[in-house]
């Protein structure tokens, strides 16, 4: 389930999860996966009109989406089970809006025994203004 693979073979094997979901994980279609592995997840995207709340900013829901799913990636780089989510926090400080380029980058702070702890930032790409923070804990003893 996790990859050793790094880089642009990195980038190349999820991005090709991406295209051949069927479920949920299709909603990073517009997500591009930069570089990764060993623990690290870089994406970006341009914030579209599907990715917006009625206020015309960035969508919460989606931002946690965002973090839930780009976390895992830098999990599954160690390699590591993409384990299931045990906790999820976002901390929203600004908005982005349509047009507005994203940098997401991720990274595996600590893969214990039973659980694995990634932070997760996602930044406006022309100023590099954090726009929010997560962290995620996921249960990956599945031996």
């Amino acid at each position: 389930m996790g990859t050793r693979k790094k880089g642009l073979e990195f980038a190349k094997h999820i991005s090709e999860i991406i295209a051949k979901a069927t479920g949920f994980e299709r909603h990073l279609e517009k997500v591009k996966i930069l570089d990764g592995g060993d623990g690290i997840c870089k994406a970006e995207f341009t914030v579209a009109p599907e990715h917006i709340n009625k206020a015309g900013g960035l969508h919460g829901g989606y931002t946690a989406t965002l973090v839930d799913m780009i976390t895992t990636y830098a999990l599954m780089s160690k390699p590591c089970h993409p384990g299931v989510s045990v906790d999820i926090n976002v901390s929203y400080l600004k908005t982005a809006r349509v047009g507005d380029e994203v940098l997401i980058e991720a990274n595996l702070v600590r893969a214990g025994k039973s659980l694995a702890f990634i932070d997760c930032q996602l930044r406006h790409k022309k100023d590099n203004s954090v726009i929010a923070k997560g962290t995620h804990t996921k249960y990956v003893n599945f031996q």
